[in-house]
């Protein structure tokens, strides 16, 4: 089975939040409303899929066609470490993070696909199968909500099984103190019995987050994830000794050095590898490896569940899948078979590889021509 061709398209999305009228370009803070979608066809005509977030999309796109593809052309799909050392050695040798790594992404998850479709296995199983299904956390707190809002999505969303919620702070107004109002609307009006994480996506500086840390710690919450600028992993380890709040980060790191430094660091308490991010596959199973000698869990962060609910399916220390409704409105529309939580788990589905049947038509309706 050897790599033929390498095919990646740029596509637009846009999501409806519950709550809120009219349709919302992009969630959260950013406009995340592109991403890449990569096919790789082998010699014998297995076709299968990767993806990557929004960050220089066209980018990763020229990335994939006149570099990565010419780099691994006719490798054996199987060969995994081999495709990896050549793709480090002629495009990446001084470990960047960044548009070769979402790259390197894009190729390893379909050579993953690949092999689970050859040998009739899903990719859960190929990296061990640990278990068959995982538990989901709903990612639902936007900034769009007021306070109000915010309680009646919360409240929505457990009414539809979810038994872990996530929200966004660091929100535009207010600053930390209207994060902590926001948090504890949430306690609130959900209770004790759910889980509730927090995600400032990189922006708080330390203090700050030390100010809400402190605001908030009887809020009984699972994890506060990504809160400092830059994921400053000396930062975040002074942060850590501060607080009685478990700290989670990684989700957007571009290998594993750059995860291990928060190992070496003791600057978190949950390891969040993203296989849309960290180097697929290949390179998330070493993150999972090393978490796993220091007795951490792996845990979904930056979403894709569809993609990163194999990785945590697969492995022993893997946890539990973020279900961010713009992310799981892609994969409901571009793939015919998309799984769903139910009574707050994801089945990884009995089909081989990732299990996903394309939407051709979706495909094109989605795709945004380059310039």
């Amino acid at each position: 089975m050897k790599i033929k061709d390498i095919r990646a398209s740029l596509h637009g999305f846009s999501i409806e939040i519950p709550l809120l009228e009219g349709r919302v370009q992009g969630y959260g803070r950013e406009e995340q409303t592109v991403f890449v979608f990569c096919e790789v066809e082998t010699d014998e005509g297995i076709v299968g899929y990767g993806l990557t977030g929004h960050f220089l999309a066209r980018a990763v796109i020229e990335a994939l066609h006149k570099h990565v593809l010419p780099a691994v052309r006719d490798m054996d799909v199987r060969d995994t470490e081999a495709i990896h050392q050549k793709t480090w050695k002629k495009l990446n040798p001084r470990a960047m993070t960044g548009t070769v790594s979402m790259a390197l992404s894009c190729l390893d998850m379909a050579l993953w696909d690949i092999m689970g479709k050859a040998e009739g296995r899903t990719v859960a199983q190929l990296l061990g199968g640990a278990r068959t299904k995982v538990p989901a956390y709903c990612t639902f707190g936007f900034p769009q909500y007021d306070r109000d809002q915010l309680a009646e999505a919360a409240k929505l969303h457990v009414a539809n099984g979810f038994t872990a919620l996530k929200s966004v702070v660091a929100v535009d107004k207010g600053g930390w103190r209207e994060d902590a109002r926001r948090v504890k609307a949430i306690r609130d009006a959900v209770g004790d019995d759910i889980d509730l994480m927090i995600d400032a996506n990189y922006l708080f500086n330390p203090v700050e987050a030390k100010y809400l840390c402190r605001e908030i710690e009887d809020c009984r919450i699972t994890w506060f994830e990504e809160p400092l600028q830059q994921n400053d992993a000396r930062a975040l380890a002074d942060l850590r000794r501060g607080t009685r709040i478990p700290l989670a980060a990684g989700q957007m790191e571009g290998h594993r050095w750059r995860l291990r430094e928060f190992v070496e660091h003791q600057a978190i308490d949950i390891l969040q590898p993203n296989v849309t991010y960290c180097g697929g596959y290949t390179e998330a199973r070493k993150v999972a490896h090393l978490a796993q000698i220091y007795n951490m869990p792996i845990a979904n962060g930056g979403g894709w569940p569809l993609f990163n609910m194999h990785l945590l399916a697969g492995m022993m220390n893997g946890w539990i899948v973020e279900w961010h409704l713009g992310m799981v409105a892609v994969g409901e529309t571009m793939f015919t078979d998309a799984p769903k939580p139910k009574d707050g788990f994801i089945e990884i589905p009995d089909r081989p590889g990732l299990g996903l049947t394309l939407d051709r038509d979706a495909y094109n309706e989605t795709r945004i021509a380059l310039d």
